[in-house]
């Protein structure tokens, strides 16, 4: 889209989508994102959460993003159908949280997922030698069964992750490190729980989130516009589905075996039935 006139970002509230399996495309593409927010200007962010969590790592990056940027810019996250795990901990980097009475949020909790193929291996004949520096360096290696100190040692890095989680949305809220653990043990609840137990703010539709953020910041929310900020699209499909900003993103769909064999091995803070 060519703007007739150099637009006044002061006046607009950027949008980004967060959607999917979050990982590292997702947080190189939403940092960006964020950094457009902060040097155009932005009074506002309106933060669309439509995602079951991802890797941790990235996650952890795109928090940390959101509550650097919140000392400039009133954030309002909007929870769509679903914002759990990793959706979750990300929302946290907002000031403000919104989700629908339907809302699937929740699942706080750390998952770390690895295959063991040993029997069927030995039913094709396929056997591994290794050699290693140490008795650990293998450990969750898909050819033979985990055994129990190194169960102890995954779980030990499973329950400090899983400190790390509960503590920011303890802080995130202003919650009770033990009111927290009450609710995070990997259960889901709709939006409507959430806010009974102070993980979102307010129920609403991402309008509903629209407004509040535009009168956060003293604009008119008749008037004001939502700047989506998204990925640049290559020619061929800017010609075919338009190139304007001022748009809503479409939800793509996950690609689980993909994801699945590049975070195989990974702690993730994950949702997925």
């Amino acid at each position: 889209m060519v703007w007739p006139f150099k637009p006044s970002f002061r006046k607009q509230i950027a949008r980004i989508e967060i959607t999917g399996a979050i990982a590292s495309a997702t947080r190189k593409r939403v940092l960006d994102a964020l950094k457009t927010v902060e040097e155009k200007r932005f009074p506002a962010l309106l933060l669309r959460i439509d995602s079951p969590g991802g890797t941790v790592g990235d996650s952890q990056e795109i928090y940390s993003a959101l509550k650097r940027l919140r000392d400039k810019v009133k954030i309002v996250a909007s929870f769509g159908n679903i914002s759990a795990s990793g959706g979750v901990y990300i929302g946290m980097g907002a000031q403000h949280i919104m989700a629908n009475p339907g809302t699937i949020t929740g699942s706080i909790g750390v998952i770390l997922r690895g295959n063991n193929l040993e029997r069927l291996l030995q039913k094709v004949g396929v056997s591994f030698k290794v050699v290693k520096s140490g008795p650990y360096k293998d450990i969750l290696a898909f050819d033979r069964e985990l055994t129990q100190p190194e169960e102890n040692i995954l779980q030990e890095l499973i329950d400090t992750s899983y400190i790390q989680f509960v503590q920011t949305v303890a802080e995130g809220r202003n919650l009770a490190l033990e009111t927290v653990k009450s609710f995070a043990d990997g259960r889901i609840f709709t939006g409507q729980q959430a806010l009974e137990l102070g993980v979102v703010d307010r129920l609403g539709t991402e309008e509903d989130a629209r407004r509040w953020a535009a009168e956060l910041v003293g604009l008119d929310p008749e008037k004001t516009l939502c700047y989506t900020l998204e990925e640049r699209k290559p020619l061929l499909a800017r010609l075919i589905s338009g190139d304007s900003q001022i748009s809503s993103c479409l939800s793509s769909g996950i690609d689980w075996v993909e994801f699945d064999l590049s975070t195989n091995g990974l702690p993730l803070w994950l949702y997925r039935p």
